[in-house]
């Protein structure tokens, strides 16, 4: 079976019970996740073969996190067990109209101190197909940037189709180089690219004039923004972006758009009420396009089951998409009742 690799860090999720105020009680639910490793987890489930390539230290905690990974299939050979801590996030999940908060505590962590020559990246890529980054990874610290950057072209000279996720995150970018000037020589070895609403604003520094901070969506000023990416970077065979429409912490419609070399696509909007865990619904949407494109017959379907399964994710605690490709298939046929199955 042809190996779909993912490069990033999984973290410690530390979350206040249910809606509390961090440290509201005294007590925090602790789990794994992070955006690459959500990816890998979300394509196991999914039946395809995954591996996850990573730095953990060789501690309890790390291998905790080993052993959760390797729980859904996921290959975890080319986890280099070096340094001295996991990276951590604290999360507080928002209700009505008080936003989710996250806190990073992740300077330092294995990852972030890992250099180049720690992954033999031409055996990694021995036999993929597929390689997945994110804008998170060259966040963390320059020399992470520097491995990032090195395993895209690695896995260009193996032959294998990249793709990345954006993912702009403001509040880790603090070694001294934006991530316009680092992320735009990166994203030069993508074939796919994956965003939001800001990523491509923030990360790569394009506008088509999109208010980023607004809960209401000009889907054809989204038609201008991925023609300008497609314009600035050809070599990428297709961009989508995620349209998230915030009306409160609860409520929330849901829907992307995709353009390829040929045409421009919208999918079916979902209006998502109840919000369980956003969390990780980004990297939902991002596995199963991986998988659409490389199981669909065309790129319209691959589209739609990549915003049916980011869509069910909403409804799911923790950084993983716990769902199968027959359970998105149902969405997708249009049975969204939510009655149970007996």
């Amino acid at each position: 079976m042809s190996k779909f690799v993912t490069f990033g860090e999984i973290m410690l999720r530390l979350k206040s019970p249910g809606h509390e105020r961090l440290l509201q009680s005294n007590s925090l639910e602790a789990i794994f996740g992070g955006g690459e490793a959500n990816v890998a987890v979300s394509l196991c489930n999914f039946g395809m073969q995954a591996a996850f390539v990573s730095a953990l230290p060789d501690n309890d905690i790390g291998t905790s996190a080993v052993r959760e990974l390797r729980s859904f299939g996921v290959n975890t050979d080319y986890v280099h067990r070096a340094g001295n801590r996991v990276g951590i996030y604290y999360l507080e999940s928002g209700a009505n109209q008080r936003p989710s908060n996250v806190i990073y505590d992740r300077a330092g962590s294995s990852i972030a101190e890992a250099q180049s020559g720690d992954f033999d990246w031409q055996e990694i890529f021995a036999s993929a197909v597929w390689f997945h980054i994110t804008g998170i990874t060259p966040a963390l610290s320059e020399s992470a940037a520097e491995l990032s950057l090195e395993a895209v072209k690695a896995a260009k000279a193996a032959g294998v189709t990249v793709s990345c996720d954006f993912n702009f995150r403001g509040k880790l970018w603090r070694y001294g180089k934006s991530a316009p000037e680092v992320m735009s020589e990166l994203v030069k070895y993508v074939d796919v690219g994956i965003a939001n609403e800001e990523d491509c604003q923030k990360s790569l520094g394009i506008s088509a004039g999109v208010d980023v901070e607004s809960g209401a969506l000009d889907t054809g000023k989204y038609e201008a923004l991925s023609s300008a990416v497609m314009a600035a970077y050809p070599n990428l065979s297709s961009i989508a972006i995620t349209l998230r429409e915030s009306r409160s912490a609860d409520i929330n419609g849901w829907s992307a758009c995709l353009r390829d070399k040929d045409s421009f696509m919208l999918s079916r909007k979902y209006e998502i009420t109840d919000i369980v865990d956003r969390v990780g619904s980004g990297d939902s949407f991002a596995s199963a396009l991986i998988y659409g494109l490389n199981a669909c017959d065309s790129n319209q379907e691959a589209l739609e089951f990549a915003v049916a399964a980011g869509c069910l994710k909403h409804s799911i605690p923790g950084d993983f998409n716990r769902v199968s490709v027959a359970e998105v298939e149902k969405l997708l046929s249009g049975d969204g009742s939510g009655r149970v199955q007996r």
